[in-house]
């Protein structure tokens, strides 16, 4: 098993998360992690970088 110190929401604290065994066969490229002291899931997905474009903000007058 992978090893990870990461921050547990639910710990409210930064704790060690394991990758468990994958049954959907993804071995060490899978994203689903899992807190050692509480048990709560984590999902770290790699994406490839997507490209925002930057649109106006559109402004409104305020009331007075």
């Amino acid at each position: 098993m992978r090893f990870l110190e990461l921050y547990c929401s639910h710990c409210a604290t930064v704790c060690v998360f394991e990758q468990p065994p994958c049954r959907d066969g993804h071995d060490a490229d899978c994203d689903e992690w899992v807190c050692t002291g509480c048990g709560d899931a984590l999902l770290i997905a790699s994406f490839p970088p997507v490209r925002l474009e930057r649109r106006p903000v559109a402004t409104s007058p305020r009331a007075a």
